[in-house]
């Protein structure tokens, strides 16, 4: 059951920035609305500088950081932009890769017939019911999805129960976020992705911050030790909240501060409530 999350205190931005710099703390962070504000065109999507920085310093001193998105893991790579040695986490923990100084290091991924003919079914039902709408689909190694973020209100409605339809009858695992039915054709999710990074890389605790429904999968499935951070409004499982991106950037920029500096700084408040600076 979901109850009000407490806005992150001092003492935990201090217990990760010090897991951090002993390489025992996953950094995780999901892409829109964490590090970027959300906007209607995806592709025009960029991380707010502060948090890129932050990233980078963070990257550059061996600390372990992960992406971990929605995205199509190479649309990720696109937009987010990652320094070497960030772990990037796509299609809700169905693609894995790593910034190299070389490019994107893609982890092998294949689907098995069965499911790529189900892929290709459920494509074709979804753009032929969004016909003649502002809605998209789009297309995604494991996955379809419809965005609705444009489309009218009652469009939207209708689209998303026909969308949600399609992926119950056929059996696959329905996905529904802000805006966003996706049908995957595996069962991944996030929290999945988050423990195979734990294992992976040695770590005994995982800050991750999300916003979405999505999200809330992961927040569920860490463990205790665990900080979880829920970014903008509504229900959640997460421990802490922070009202939007630009808060994130702070608290980031925080993190790599107190990781960096030889004499730690004061740690920053960071609002629940959104600025009015923050995007949309």
């Amino acid at each position: 059951m979901s109850t009000p999350a407490a806005p992150t205190p001092h003492s935990a931005v201090r217990e990760v920035a010090a897991g951090a710099r002993a390489g025992t703390t996953l950094v995780a962070l999901d892409f829109d609305g964490v590090l970027a504000p959300l906007v209607d065109d995806p592709a025009t999507s960029r991380a707010l500088p502060a948090s890129a920085r932050a990233i980078e310093r963070l990257a550059a001193t061996g600390v372990p950081v992960a992406l971990v998105s929605g995205r199509a893991l190479a649309d990720l790579w696109t937009v987010a932009q990652p320094p070497p040695g960030v772990h990037l986490v796509g299609g809700h923990g169905a693609e894995h890769g790593r910034a190299t100084p070389e490019g994107l290091l893609r982890e092998p991924f294949d689907l098995l017939p069965e499911q790529a003919r189900a892929l290709a079914e459920l494509t074709a039902s979804l753009e032929a019911v969004t016909a003649g709408t502002t809605a998209r689909v789009e297309r995604k190694p494991a996955s379809v999805v419809l965005h609705t973020r444009t489309a009218g209100r009652d469009d939207a409605r209708r689209l998303t129960d026909a969308a949600t339809a399609l992926g119950e009858a056929a059996g696959v695992d329905v996905l529904a976020g802000k805006d966003v039915v996706e049908l995957s054709v595996l069962a991944v999710s996030k929290g999945d992705a988050l423990r195979v990074l734990r294992a992976r890389l040695g770590v005994t605790r995982i800050f991750y911050a999300g916003d979405d429904v999505t999200d809330e999968r992961a927040f569920a499935l860490l463990e205790p030790q665990d900080v979880t951070v829920k970014v903008g409004p509504g229900a959640t499982v997460a421990q802490h909240r922070l009202a939007d991106p630009a808060a994130v950037a702070v608290l980031l920029d925080d993190i790599a501060s107190l990781v960096t500096s030889a004499r730690p700084p004061a740690v920053r408040a960071v609002p629940t409530e959104p600025t009015a600076a923050a995007g949309s």
